[in-house]
């Protein structure tokens, strides 16, 4: 499994972003107010990533000999594939909180400090739930062994050649 790239990362922010900044464009066409994140949305996106790295760590524990107990490695797999989709997650909220902090700001009104707070604490904790999701991740990978490149390692050919 390769690990979650800055590319991905990028992608999942603008696409936030500008699904953002064209929802409160479109709501305040069609004379609506802005959208604005439930109070509840940091919590749940700061609680998901100590969740993330909590069901890492004793994998962490497993792979450096820390730990007795062995870890089935498909729940290894599970976790890691959750950690990916966490910081994918964190970062498209991430680019849709700012798109629609970008929207707040480019208004000749002062909005709000009430909604101005949700989506700058969302864009926050968005940021920390991509951080935990990565840091899991990182948790949840294996080192290297010394042998995997020795040279001698390689399948010599069929034999009788």
């Amino acid at each position: 499994m390769k690990r979650t790239g800055a590319g991905i990362l990028t992608i999942a922010v603008v696409v936030g972003l500008v699904v953002g900044f064209l929802l409160d464009t479109g709501l305040t066409a069609m004379g609506r107010p802005t959208f604005a994140p439930a109070a509840s949305l940091p919590t749940v996106l700061v609680l998901l990533g100590a969740v993330v790295v909590v069901l890492a760590i004793p994998i962490f524990r497993a792979t450096r000999g820390r730990s007795p107990r062995r870890i089935d490695p498909f729940r290894a797999v599970r976790i890691a594939m959750l950690a990916r989709a966490s910081s994918i997650l964190g970062a498209a909220a991430a680019g849709f909180a700012g798109g629609l902090l970008a929207f707040l700001v480019s208004r000749p009104v002062v909005p709000s400090v009430g909604s101005m707070g949700s989506i700058i604490a969302t864009l926050v904790c968005a940021v920390v739930l991509v951080v935990a999701g990565l840091v899991a991740e990182q948790l949840c990978t294996l080192r290297k062994d010394d042998d995997d490149d020795a040279p001698g390692n390689t399948p010599a050919g069929p034999v009788g050649v």
